[in-house]
């Protein structure tokens, strides 16, 4: 979508019912008269059963600033649950609809950022690259970029009329996004750095209390379970698995360490299903039981 002002009166998403589930309280096209970046900032009801987003050519980039839940988000497979958190950046990949449903303890607030494709495909010839790998980007943003985070808070935040201030963010988060979130050729940049392995660890982290399976991980970075177990472990050394293991036993040893919780209030809290799991793989990763490693 190229913003220009016979674009201004018309919506991302044509003919979808945005006032069911939101309530605009900023649009830069019709606040500002911007023509080359759409910002808008939204309150978003807390119970959504189920929406239909239909797709956009855009780059939108979603900024929660208020509230929390688990989104469950379906496209074009099986549905993915992720948390909604302040500051937890997510980039939806153009063309591509979604379905979502949640469910939360109250309203939730959003900055949302829609940033012309052809902005992006023109910064990304003039960086040299190829086609846009537009998943690959979407899978490395979820994994966190603090300066993307505070750009979109600013831009939201913006009062700046005409389209100069618009034009100039644009480019800049364009071309941040191709050289930070870009899969780099080959021996430009070490394996760890792949975005996909940073988004699975990501996802990770933020679903540690929950089971997770492969397949749960594959669909989050857009690559199959074959191909994510493969880069993985050439990526970190370790299989999916075995990483992820890991980490509930660093959490295990940090609550045992830092709180008087018992074993059984900490094995749910690390992902583990019983007490008798936790104190199994804790033996097998530290050499000890849990309570041996508390009194020690």
């Amino acid at each position: 979508m190229v913003f220009d002002s016979a674009h201004l009166d018309l919506q991302p998403y044509a003919g979808f019912d945005m006032h069911r589930y939101v309530r605009r309280t900023h649009c830069s096209w019709e606040d500002l008269g911007w023509q080359s970046l759409l910002v808008q900032r939204f309150e978003h009801v807390p119970v959504v059963e189920d929406m239909e987003l239909p797709a956009v050519p855009d780059l939108h980039l979603i900024l929660p600033v208020g509230g929390s839940t688990v989104l469950e988000t379906r496209a074009g497979g099986r549905w993915r649950r992720h948390a909604w958190a302040p500051g937890r950046l997510e980039l939806a990949v153009p063309d591509q609809p979604v379905r979502r449903r949640y469910r939360a303890d109250g309203p939730l607030r959003s900055v949302q950022v829609h940033l012309p494709r052809g902005a992006v495909e023109r910064a990304a010839e003039r960086l040299g690259g190829g086609a846009v790998d537009y998943a690959g980007l979407a899978a490395s943003v979820a994994a966190g970029d603090p300066l993307i985070e505070e750009a979109v808070r600013a831009v939201g935040a913006a009062e700046e009329p005409g389209d100069l201030y618009a034009e100039s963010a644009a480019a800049f988060l364009a071309v941040h996004l191709l050289t930070r979130h870009s899969r780099r050729p080959a021996g430009r940049a070490p394996a760890r750095e792949d975005a996909r392995v940073r988004a699975a660890i990501a996802l990770m982290r933020d679903r540690l209390p929950e089971p997770l399976t492969l397949a749960d991980l594959a669909d989050e970075v857009y690559l199959s379970v074959y191909h994510l177990v493969r880069v993985f472990s050439r990526a970190t050394g370790e299989t999916p698995h075995r990483f992820l293991t890991r980490l509930r036993i660093e959490r295990a040893r940090h609550l045992l360490r830092d709180t008087d919780l018992t074993v059984a209030q900490i094995a749910p809290l690390c992902g583990f299903g019983s007490p008798g799991a936790l104190s199994t793989a804790f033996l097998r990763h530290t050499g000890s039981r849990p309570s041996a490693y508390r009194n020690s």
